[in-house]
Formats: structure tokens, sequence, C-alpha cells
């Protein structure tokens, strides 16, 4: 078996967490997390912040993520085929449908935002580009499970948790759901990772036919659905987008 770096180790994980932690962590926060001694934490944020990979609050003494991260993420995403396969489509699909576009791939036990077009109206909006969503609770998430069995038992890994009162927990209903978005060939979520708001989303294959990754909008259940249903309209657009994605991959008709 490869022998691994616990330097690299411990300094990924201090990473990671500052990943999640929107407002920054305090030393102690970051050491009990990781798992570390106080000094060995300390000693890996200052290595990271002098290469720019940590910035620390002067004020708070809270550590957060540098600039290093997104311009080592901007690099992967310009290389990477499906986002730039589908930057015009995306484009097109925000304006037709009205509503944010965003474009996902497979991300360990996520769904890692490669690409995000803004609801074309003067709203306030965070680019969400290099976040990870869940796999079991979102429309992107839902598409890539539902192709893919290895995606699937990721979602299951990293646990199917309740992010709000119409999360679908149990193993079984989620594969209830999935077994229907293949037979519909698309996905939809309305309230079930953040309240008031729903998805549809739709697979982008390659040209040997397999889920690479699914693209989709989201926006307020209002005007999203129709009723209790997701409007035809958007679901066709949905569906469209992928379509012209999955043909520039060399997937052809389906």
């Amino acid at each position: 078996m490869a022998r691994t770096i616990q330097s690299l180790e411990r300094a990924a994980a201090v990473l990671r967490l500052l990943a999640d932690g929107e407002r920054g962590l305090g030393l102690s926060d970051i050491a009990s997390a990781a798992g570390l001694a106080k000094g060995t934490a300390h000693g890996l944020l200052r290595t990271l912040q002098r290469e720019g990979f940590v910035e620390q609050d002067p004020a708070s003494g809270r550590y957060r993520l540098g600039a290093e991260p997104l311009r080592l993420g901007r690099a992967y995403l310009d290389g990477n085929e499906l986002r730039a396969r589908a930057l015009v489509w995306a484009d097109d699909l925000a304006r037709a449908s009205g509503e944010s576009a965003y474009l996902g791939a497979p991300h360990g036990r996520g769904v890692l935002i490669v690409h995000h077009v803004f609801r074309p109206d003067d709203s306030r909006q965070d680019r969400e580009v290099g976040t990870v969503q869940p796999l079991h609770s979102t429309a992107l998430g839902k598409v890539l499970a539902a192709y893919d069995p290895a995606t699937r038992d990721a979602a299951l890994a990293a646990g199917l948790g309740a992010l709000t009162a119409r999360t679908v927990t149990g193993a079984a209903a989620f594969d209830l759901a999935l077994e229907e978005v293949r037979s519909r060939g698309w996905a939809s979520e309305v309230g079930e990772t953040w309240e008031g708001v729903a998805s549809i989303a739709a697979p982008v294959l390659d040209r040997r036919r397999t889920a690479v990754g699914a693209v989709g909008i989201t926006g307020a259940v209002e005007r999203v659905l129709s009723g209790d249903e997701p409007r035809s309209a958007l679901v066709a657009a949905v569906r469209d987008c992928a379509r012209a994605v999955s043909r520039d991959l060399g997937s052809g008709r389906f």
C-alpha cells in the first residue's frame, strides 16, 4: 500500500474545514475539528498563510481561505471540457428560463458546481462556482446518482441527512426517486435543500453515453412550479440545454 504524507493530509483537512466555514474559524476550532494539537494546527496555518492558501483576519484572529485555492480552481475549471462545452448553452438556458443556470459534475460525495450563470435580473446574487452541493437533495445530484451507480453509492455513503422537512432521507425512497428520474429523463426537487426553492436538472452525456455532468436551473418555487409540478416550458428548456451540451461532447441523439 502506498505511503501517504501526513503533513499534506493534515493541510488538506484544514483547507476543507476552512472551505466549509463561511465566516472563518479560530485556531481552537480548527485544531479540535481536525484532531490536531494547537501547536501543530498553528504551524500548518502559518505555512498555508505564507503560501497564500489561508488568510487571517487581523481583528478577530479567525482564519479563512486565501486567494490561492481560487486561482488553482480557476485553472482546473478553465481546462474542464465539460464546462468549456457548456458555457454558451448555459447562458442561453438562463436567458430562456429567467432563472439561475448551473452545471454540475460528480465530486466525491457531492456535486461540484463548475459553472453558474446568474438569473437575468437586477437582484443580488452570489457566484457559486466551486461550491459542492448534496447529491441526495438537489436536482443536479439526483440526475448524477440516477445515471451512475457509483455516484448513487457515494450519496448513500455521505448520508441522506435532512436539510429541510421535505428532504428524502431513506435509502428505499431515494432509490425510488432515482428510478423516476431515469424513466422521465430529468430530475426535480422542491424545497428539499432550501426552503422555498425548486430546481430542475437533466443529464449531460459523453460519447460513451455516460453521464459526466448535469445541467439545471434553480429558482423560487412560485416561478419554477405550476401547481405542484415543474413548468413544462422550463423542463423543456433544461432538457434542450442538456441535449445540446451532450451533442457537443459527442453523445449523438437521445
